[in-house]
């Protein structure tokens, strides 16, 4: 099909097979259809790294809020300013 979007090969390693072969397990009506279990293999690891990212971003958001206020009052006004003088230019 003509298109002007980039293609992407891939060689059935042990481990593509592998991988094909629980996805035809997975979409059973796909089974016969390689290129379409290997669309809804990349679509479910997407949204697998996007599960995994939106834990690990409320993982530190609760890290933050828990440790949040836990220095105040450990140093002096205007003392990141003091510091910063300090820094080369």
């Amino acid at each position: 099909m003509p298109t002007t979007r980039p293609r992407h090969v891939l060689t059935e390693t042990d481990e593509l097979a592998r991988a094909l072969e629980h996805a035809a397990q997975r979409w059973p009506q796909d089974a016969k259809r390689p290129s379409r279990l290997l669309l809804r293999l990349v679509e479910a690891g997407d949204e697998a790294i996007g599960r995994e990212r939106e834990r690990t971003r409320e993982r530190r958001k609760r890290a933050i809020e828990r440790t949040s206020g836990q220095f105040t009052g450990m140093y002096r006004r205007g003392s990141i300013e003091r510091l910063r003088r300090e820094w080369p230019a």
